[in-house]
């Protein structure tokens, strides 16, 4: 009966002990799934827990192993604690992305009606002449009761890669101030093309060309498309900067400017060139952001 008595506080802490170890194994696995959502590509960019397994010393004859169960509790407690930093630090950019996603999906509806109009009265384009430079000055058409104003011809660029190609015809048209000829080239580019580099840079332009055009409400959308849809898009900083100057034609509140900087800069600040920056400086404080 005495050594039953002995025996059987060991077989109750090694079943505990057991217990905590699948915790920790589960915690653990836990956490290297949060790891490739957020690190996908891996590339170091893991974290590593800050959690040493402790080493197992033989306990000295007649003293009882208390020391395992303790040590597998503060495993356990380290490994939630950063299982819980994780979780907070996903959920507080998807917050920041659903409240502009919001944000735009009530401008889209305030602007349907006028895109419709738009679009029904939308003339078709003219058809394009071969040209031989890139952007030259055509001969001049008068204007009825007006003076004659002058065309440009622009060249369209002919390669073996169909989007640099797009891209680069809607910047000339832009350029020339044909605004209403580079819209739907630069539309033609992302839809054809959505994963291409150039991408980024023609839905970029789409909003530069309405916002020239002296359409912010229209501008606005492309901009923030331009974002929500190519985030890592080489022209993702450029449209939130954009989108932010679009809303300032908008006449819309300094709230709604500032929100605009501040996911700039939190995105995107070690992208930022200095000229960049020095732009959402001036931004910010035409709209006294905090």
């Amino acid at each position: 009966m005495a050594a039953l008595a002995a025996v059987m506080p060991a077989a109750a802490q090694t079943s505990r002990g057991d217990g905590i170890e699948g915790r920790v194994d589960r915690l653990e696995r836990e956490m290297r799934a949060v790891q490739r959502k957020v690190f996908p590509g891996g590339a170091g960019q893991t974290i590593e827990p800050q959690i040493i397994a402790p080493q197992q010393l033989q306990a000295p004859p007649g003293q009882p192993a208390t020391s395992a169960v303790a040590d597998l509790n503060a495993r356990v407690s380290a490994v939630e604690s950063q299982l819980s930093q994780m979780t907070g630090q996903i959920e507080q950019g998807q917050y920041r992305l659903r409240q502009l996603e919001e944000a735009f999906n009530a401008y889209r509806r305030a602007t349907d009606a006028r895109l419709k109009v738009l679009e029904a009265g939308a003339a078709p384009a003219e058809a394009e002449e071969p040209v031989t430079g890139a952007v030259r000055p055509g001969p001049a058409r008068p204007a009825v009761g007006g003076p004659a104003t002058p065309t440009v011809n622009v060249d369209r660029p002919k390669s073996e890669d169909p989007a640099e190609d797009g891209y680069i015809y809607g910047y000339r048209l832009w350029q020339a101030k044909q605004y209403d000829k580079a819209i739907p080239e630069l539309r033609a580019v992302v839809q054809k093309y959505p994963k291409h580099r150039r991408a980024s840079y023609s839905q970029n332009l789409l909003g530069r060309t309405l916002l020239d055009q002296g359409k912010p409400a229209l501008a606005a959308t492309a901009f923030f498309e331009s974002y929500q849809k190519m985030p890592n898009g080489e022209r993702a900083p450029d449209s939130l900067y954009y989108l932010a100057q679009a809303l300032v034609k908008m006449k819309k509140p300094a709230s709604e400017v500032c929100k605009v900087y501040d996911e700039l800069t939190q995105v995107y600040g070690d992208r930022l060139s200095e000229a960049m920056k020095m732009d959402v400086a001036t931004g910010r404080s035409a709209s006294k952001c905090k």
